[in-house]
């Protein structure tokens, strides 16, 4: 288990909502998904990805573009093209005065546009994501990334546009699955981009003391861990792996041990029942009173305001 593993691990698409549009130029649409983190590819065409504040995005055919946030954003055949539909939350269609009379037309399962044949075809997929471990990764992440077709896995993009027009038993579970394994091929693929400016915790995971070190703390976060028992375990001074951590990462082992503790904590508190005191006891803490004092130390309240919070 390495860190992005466990990060997606509470990136997992549930239930996510696909749309193929298929327009003509001039074509835009403006997407008010409200969702927390989208994946989109053109499968026909080229766009641009607009949103307030940022300068538009190109994308070509085969590229792959992240959203990160809940924020509006359009895509369209130039950032100035006024929009013809606008997708809602749960993939609901709107189309907008002056769009062409046949886009209110439903092409098939999860379609809309214009004619099959249209210039631009777009497919995406949505998550809505509530957990802290979810929202770490998007920490991560600028609010528009796209990554090119040559570097994004090519099999993987191309089985989507079956499977998004068929309504067959168990078919939202394949969609679900794809669009994980899309995110992942093209999350790695963005981090291994210099203009990423990838996390620490990333790049740390090619260093063989500190890559170590890091996937020691995420596969058991629980055990009483120490600099020392994991210089030991990593074959390197105490003072070394103190050096290497921190330079890589940005902080030292056992702060970052704290914030992923707390994180993981956090996320169970949301998504079970179980006592405070046994979600310390997970997480690595003594006792209920242990965690509470670490919890609100990072977080500013209480284990049991948090859950209410949640609530």
């Amino acid at each position: 288990m390495d860190v992005l593993d466990d990060l997606l691990a509470g990136t997992r698409a549930r239930g996510g909502v696909f749309n193929l549009t298929i327009m003509d130029p001039p074509w835009a649409l403006d997407i008010r998904d409200a969702a927390q983190l989208a994946l989109a590819t053109l499968v026909r065409g080229s766009a641009w990805i607009s949103r307030a504040g940022l300068q538009p995005v190109r994308m070509e055919e085969g590229d792959v573009a992240v959203i990160v946030g809940p924020e509006p954003y359009v895509v369209g055949d130039e950032p100035g093209t006024q929009p013809q539909l606008r997708i809602h939350p749960g993939g609901i269609c709107e189309p907008l005065p002056g769009a062409p009379i046949d886009y209110s037309a439903r092409l098939g399962v999860r379609t809309f546009g214009g004619r099959p044949e249209g210039a631009a075809m777009v497919v995406s997929g949505t998550y809505q994501l509530e957990g802290d471990v979810g929202r770490r990764l998007l920490a991560a992440l600028p609010p528009v990334l796209v990554v090119p077709a040559a570097e994004v896995a090519g099999p993987v993009m191309e089985m989507v546009l079956g499977e998004i027009q068929r309504d067959e038993p168990g078919q939202q579970s394949v969609l679900d699955r794809w669009l994980d394994l899309a995110l992942i091929t093209t999350l790695r693929a963005w981090f291994a981009r210099p203009e990423s400016h990838a996390p620490g915790w990333y790049q740390a995971q090619s260093d063989p003391v500190v890559g170590q070190a890091l996937r020691l703390l995420h596969e058991d976060p629980a055990y009483p861990w120490s600099v020392v028992e994991l210089a030991d375990r990593t074959g390197v001074s105490r003072a070394s792996l103190a050096r290497r951590f921190s330079g890589l990462v940005g902080e030292a082992p056992m702060a970052y041990l704290t914030g992923w503790r707390i994180t993981v904590a956090a996320d169970l508190l949301r998504e079970t029942t179980d006592t405070v005191e046994s979600i310390a006891r997970r997480v690595g803490y003594a006792n209920a009173f242990a965690l509470s004092v670490a919890f609100k130390r990072v977080r500013g309240t209480s284990p049991t305001a948090h859950r209410r919070a949640a609530a």
